[in-house]
């Protein structure tokens, strides 16, 4: 990722995502909501727009975690502590506040995303572990390979020097 020391560029892009983000979903919502209004052509219209702002934030998103900086382990890992800071502050802080202001629709909403997203953080959890394995098996197999490497290239080498 960019300087995380959070340079205003940085901050500039992280918000510059989070609109171009909140925009697609909106205009998903909008289109899915003109569609059961019968205006199929405003829908696509909305549709199409929301698609050239998911390619808006993804190229922030590649200014902020260029690919060469980002592993399989290191996406899982940053998957996690984003939903397990869903699950164990953001949410239930906002949930608190809806509480207080007996908004119990939004209430019922946030249990939900709260539930959700502790399944999505052992999902990735699990997922990690199972990539984890699979590289230190990768690893022993390498190595192996390796060993015989070594070893034929040492008989050769002998050999070599006997003739």
């Amino acid at each position: 990722m960019v300087d995380n020391n959070i340079s205003q560029t940085v901050k500039n892009l992280e918000a510059a995502f989070a609109g171009e983000s909140m925009a697609n979903r909106k205009y998903l919502f909008f289109a899915r909501r003109c569609r059961e209004l019968g205006a199929h052509e405003v829908a696509e219209v909305f549709e199409e727009t929301a698609a050239q702002e998911t390619e808006h934030a993804l190229a922030h998103l590649e200014l902020l975690y260029p690919a060469d900086t980002l592993s399989v382990e290191k996406m899982l890992a940053m998957a996690i502590e984003g939903e397990t800071h869903e699950y164990t502050e953001m949410y239930p802080a906002f949930r608190h506040t809806a509480l207080e202001e007996k908004a119990h629709a939004a209430v019922a909403e946030i249990d939900e995303q709260i539930e959700e997203s502790k399944m999505h953080a052992e999902r990735f959890t699990a997922t990690l572990k199972i990539a984890e394995k699979r590289f230190a098996a990768l690893t022993r197999i390498e190595e192996r390979h390796a060993n015989r490497y070594r070893n034929t290239l040492a008989k050769f080498s002998a050999q070599e020097s006997d003739s």
